[in-house]
């Protein structure tokens, strides 16, 4: 049987609290559940018992050397329905100064921002099905800076994204 989609995704942080505030603030994300150094959180449109689970591991904890000098996850990707949703995104990342990086990857408009405990995490949108022509299929080959004025001028602030590639049509 194929994996259909991740449902929840946990991460070791150092302060909890401190965890929690920042994707509440940043992502809109809601406490569900939690206790003595945990978290579990939902994502606001989310039917999910929970999409993000936090565990307190205390100031101690080092930085994760993944990507520098040891293998490990990269980054999770959230997925927003519009554009207009990830322009809000941007703006409040960049408030927070989390926000690290914007990148057009032609079918997907991605941001790229870190949490507390400085792990990268991405926001994008998905260019529907119905509108990915050659022209977009031949742009992945390389990566841009994301244009998000462009990018909402082209598909507009209210277009539901990934319809056809992660959303059923």
């Amino acid at each position: 049987m194929p994996v259909q989609r991740l449902n929840h995704a946990v991460l070791y942080v150092r302060d909890v609290s401190a965890s929690v505030a920042f994707y509440q603030e940043a992502l809109g994300f809601r406490v569900v559940m939690g206790g003595p150094g945990a978290a579990f959180l939902q994502a606001s449109g989310s039917a999910n018992d929970h999409d993000l689970g936090l565990f307190e591991l205390g100031p101690q904890a080092a930085p994760s050397p993944a990507g520098r000098s040891a293998v490990g996850l990269y980054h999770l990707a959230w997925e927003v329905d519009t554009l207009a949703e990830l322009q809000r995104v941007a703006v409040k990342l960049s408030e927070m100064g989390a926000l690290v990086g914007a990148s057009d990857h032609s079918t997907t408009k991605a941001l790229y921002a870190r949490d507390p405990d400085g792990l990268e995490f991405e926001v994008s949108w998905l260019v529907p099905l119905a509108l990915i022509d050659d022209e977009t299929l031949a742009g992945r080959a390389r990566v841009r800076p994301l244009d998000l004025a462009k990018e909402l001028e082209r598909y507009g602030a209210e277009t539901r994204g990934g319809v056809g590639v992660s959303v059923p049509a």
